[in-house]
């Protein structure tokens, strides 16, 4: 699915192309007939067919670059580990199916790894059993 986005974007770019070509080619023809005519203060406006190429063309490009963007992250870094946690690299995947290239894990792991942590889960679960077993 990601090459429909592409070839779009690929498109706008040649017509943009073009379309810059046949300003430059309509400003030099102009610049040569007025030289030729002797009229030195005449402007000529671009034709209507170049200036809607250029807008199509440039309409082409931002509506590829957009549907090619990938998914938006929450802001809050809690919020996006606790998808992490919950979804894993299934959350991170793309339209082609692939995980994302910038997905590195729970961005708190390091923290939850170090000697001595206190993993407040562990003991909350600890306590809910101790609590459920009647012990006194």
């Amino acid at each position: 699915m990601t090459w429909i986005p592409r070839f779009i974007t690929f498109t706008g770019l040649v017509l943009l192309a073009h379309a810059g070509y046949s300003a430059q080619e309509h400003a030099a023809l102009a610049s040569a007939t007025a030289q030729h005519s002797n009229q030195a203060g005449t402007s000529t406006s671009l034709p209507i067919d170049i200036s809607i190429e250029t807008i199509v063309a440039t309409m082409a490009v931002c509506i590829g670059l957009v549907l090619n963007t990938p998914n938006l992250r929450p802001i809050q870094w809690n919020v996006w580990a606790g998808k992490i946690e919950r979804e894993g690299a299934e959350g991170f995947r793309d339209s082609s199916g692939a995980v994302e290239k910038d997905y590195r894990g729970n961005p708190f792991g390091t923290l939850e790894s170090r000697p001595g942590f206190v993993d407040i889960r562990k003991q909350r679960r600890e306590f809910a059993e101790w609590a459920k077993s009647g012990s006194t």
